[in-house]
């Protein structure tokens, strides 16, 4: 353990905390939160009686102070997440924190917590409320102290940081890329900063869960640490508190699907069967497979069937967020917002395409639970939802999907969608994969995730990775060069007025660099068996440690010379796994010094030590 950090243990059977009863294993009743106490990386004294201290990374929590003093005084602190000219940001803009507080202290005390003023927007309504033993707590990285009669150390000082309990050593990443090691280092400690809430929220300024964003958090937590309550909590939260947007909506069968795939129990499936049905919007499906949020049959009695308590409020579809300055009269640097001009018509190919693939998991769902009419609609409303977004929301002159029934215009949302649910025939994904690259970064952060998940379904692993390290405006390295070190709500501040600095939503690559570009995901429910599908570009090399139930997956790449390169994947006791090729025609390959020969493409290995070198044939 870190000399600099005293971890205190806290029982999930906190007062009124909302924990389910669906916990994995009985153990993990008993690691819920930890309290780190981090010593700042540097202070300097400013001034006299002044201190900046530094703690390195943003943080959720409090700062506690030793300080003995010989007389009253009123020491001024200041906590914060941003610098401007070297000092604390004191009206950083959007939900950027920041927070002033006159500390009185006395020689009859010696250690003092700051206590901090509640926001009323993310401590009450529909917020996550913490326990009553956490206090109150802000998300910051910096403090300033004015005021003070004695020197202030390094030792003085602690940033009190909560957390879900957080096994940093189950998930690892390195390549010969230094720009996306420290993107993924950048994501994955924003899953752990954000898990202070004990479900998967949105960020601070609201310390809501919202289904997009849980989603992201979701396959996130389970690409770095061996961890699956939190998912299965935030999923059984959603189904009596369901959010507005229609897209939002249609993860919660996704959330459920991650979730039967990472741990293998079906129990949560089983309780919540009927529940999840409503929620994939079927009723409102016509003759064609297709939905409309806008065609009548989104009443009150169907909000009520959502999980809705408002049964007057209504869907709304969102595509991506923010929208236009159309729509939010903010003065946005792209007046379109995250978009890309997209047409908001009433049949929306985004959310068909959402529709489909919950079509496609209720189906499997279904004959999982042995419900053999039920396994047979969803299969056929799959297959009907696929056909009708191929013949009427497509445009067979461009090539391109466009953005729905009746509309002309073709976005990169409705391309990038059908491309990351396998919705695009084989003889059309040249045409949408070169559409939806030549449009760039032109999404949200949300949005990338789906973007890159298309990509690399499409075999465009070599743009994916060149998004994920680029150093343009729209990139993670901005959240890095802007000071962020927990990821932000969007880009940049200037494409979402309101944004904050720690929404895991803007985490995709946490989970897109092993289950997309290492390519490692669950191809039997709790792993029995691995499917590795690595894509890794022009990476002259990368090792990669990604946790499951029965134990962590290791992995090394290298690129000997532009004729071979090896792999040598590590898989844990009871654990076997499906290694493909993109093209085994032309390789020779050896599995443990071994030559083979593939199936198709698919390489079959075993647990314990996997070494694989593929060689280009010469003729």
């Amino acid at each position: 353990m870190d000399m600099n950090k005293i971890k205190c243990l806290f029982l999930i059977a906190m007062a009124g905390f909302p924990f389910s009863v669906f916990a994995t294993d009985q153990n993990s009743l008993k690691k819920a939160f930890v309290v780190e106490r981090i010593a700042p990386m540097k202070i300097i004294r400013t001034g006299e009686g002044s201190y900046f201290a530094d703690f390195g990374k943003d943080a959720f929590g409090t700062l506690e102070l030793n300080y003995k003093s010989t007389k009253p005084e009123t020491l001024v602190v200041s906590l914060g997440e941003k610098l401007v000219n070297g000092k604390i940001d004191q009206k950083p803009g959007g939900s950027i924190r920041f927070a002033e507080v006159n500390l009185q202290v006395s020689p009859s005390q010696t250690v003092y917590t700051l206590k901090l003023t509640a926001d009323k927007r993310n401590t009450s309504g529909a917020a996550v409320l913490l326990p009553d033993s956490f206090g109150l707590i802000m998300p910051f990285r910096y403090v300033e102290i004015r005021n003070a009669s004695r020197p202030i150390a390094s030792g003085d000082l602690k940033q009190k940081a909560y957390f879900y309990h957080f096994d940093e050593s189950q998930s690892e990443f390195t390549s010969s890329d230094t720009t996306l090691n420290q993107v993924w280092n950048l994501c994955k400690y924003s899953i752990k900063a954000t898990s202070f809430a004990g479900l998967y929220i949105d960020g601070d300024r609201e310390r809501i869960p919202y289904e997009a964003d849980a989603y992201i958090n979701q396959l996130g937590h389970y690409s770095t640490d061996r961890e699956y309550d939190m998912a299965r909590n935030t999923i059984v939260h959603f189904m009596d508190h369901p959010t507005w947007p229609t897209e939002w909506l249609l993860h919660t069968a996704l959330m459920m699907y991650q979730d039967y795939y990472y741990s293998g129990d079906i129990s949560l499936l089983r309780k919540y069967y009927g529940q999840l049905r409503n929620k994939t919007l079927v009723d409102l499906a016509r003759e064609d497979g297709l939905i409309s949020t806008t065609s009548g049959k989104v009443t009150s009695d169907l909000m009520l069937k959502l999980g809705f308590s408002d049964t007057k409020q209504r869907l709304k579809d969102i595509v991506d967020w923010p929208p236009g300055q159309k729509d939010t009269g903010w003065k946005l640097v792209n007046p379109e917002g995250e978009r890309d001009g997209y047409e908001m018509v009433a049949v929306n190919t985004v959310v068909n395409c959402f529709f489909y693939e919950n079509m496609r998991i209720m189906a499997e769902f279904a004959g999982i639970l042995s419900q053999s009419s039920d396994q047979a609609y969803f299969g056929q409303m799959a297959a009907k939802v696929k056909s009708a977004i191929n013949q009427k929301l497509f445009d067979k002159q461009k090539g391109v999907f466009t953005d729905g029934e009746g509309s002309s215009h073709a976005s990169l949302h409705a391309n990038m969608m059908a491309l990351a649910f396998g919705i695009v025939p084989d003889n059309r994904l040249k045409s949408v994969s070169d559409f939806v690259k030549s449009r760039g970064m032109a999404c949200s952060v949300y949005g990338s995730q789906y973007l890159l998940e298309g990509l690399y379904r499409s075999g465009e692993g070599q743009y994916a990775l060149d998004l994920m390290r680029a150093t343009t405006n729209r990139s993670w390295w901005n959240m890095i060069r802007v000071g962020s070190t927990i990821t932000m709500e969007a880009w940049d501040m200037k494409y979402k007025p309101n944004s904050d600095w720690n929404h895991a939503w803007g985490a995709a690559p946490a989970n897109i660099i092993p289950r997309q570009l290492w390519g490692i995901q669950p191809k039997t429910p709790g792993f029995a068996t691995v499917r590795i599908h690595p894509q890794m570009g022009d990476l002259q090399f990368s090792t990669v440690k990604t946790p499951t139930l029965l134990g962590p997956i290791k992995g090394e790449y290298r690129m000997v010379n532009s004729q071979i390169t090896s792999y040598t994947i590590e898989l844990p006791p009871k654990m076997t796994g499906d290694f493909i090729l993109d093209d085994s025609s032309n390789r020779v390959i050896t599995l443990n010094g071994k030559l083979i020969k593939t199936v198709g493409s698919v390489i079959r290995i075993n647990s314990g030590i996997n070494k694989l070198e593929i060689k280009l044939k010469t003729h």
